[in-house]
């Protein structure tokens, strides 16, 4: 029984994720912030410029951790034993290869949305401690709800994950 609850679950993924990808082609989302490549029409990178996600994944993450590293789709590593790792953006390079990609029927296809106070958006957590990804309201419609929030969430992981470009480190001194 519990195996075709999650077949049907999968499925229900699955029809979701074709509709946002078929929505996202049909009706591309302007932005000012826009920073995708001319060349590269269907990669969903993040809406916002480097600055700016920079200072909302700040304002996502508690101040108590201070050191983290930020990805160029969103995707951010929080690491609550720094003072242990001698480089940081190494680290965080090697933690992306290996926990951001999903595949599907597996842990890396699970996340959960939390509604950010501080900032505007969502942080969307992945299977693996410390790994969230940052997605702003511009980067949805405003009807979205918390699945296809995650969904869109899960998939920037996952860029970041195939694709591991590091935009920025947060260490506090040694």
């Amino acid at each position: 029984m519990k195996t075709v609850i999650q077949v049907i679950q999968l499925f229900l993924a699955i029809i979701i994720l074709v509709s946002l990808i078929g929505s996202c082609e049909s009706s591309p989302k302007e932005s000012k912030h826009q920073n995708a490549s001319e060349d590269e029409p269907n990669r969903p990178k993040t809406s916002l410029i480097k600055e700016d996600l920079v200072e909302l994944v700040r304002g996502a993450i508690n101040p108590q951790f201070e050191d983290w590293g930020l990805f160029e789709n969103g995707t951010y590593i929080v690491f609550d034993n720094a003072d242990t790792i001698p480089n940081i953006e190494e680290m965080a390079i090697e933690l992306m290869k290996e926990y951001g990609p999903v595949f599907p029927g597996g842990p890396a296809g699970d996340f959960n949305v939390t509604h950010l106070n501080n900032v505007p958006g969502w942080s969307i957590s992945s299977h693996f401690y410390g790994m969230y990804t940052y997605v702003h309201p511009d980067e949805v419609n405003s009807n979205n709800n918390d699945l296809e929030i995650g969904l869109f969430g899960r998939g920037k992981r996952d860029l970041d994950g195939k694709n591991p470009v590091v935009i920025h480190i947060n260490a506090k001194s040694k």
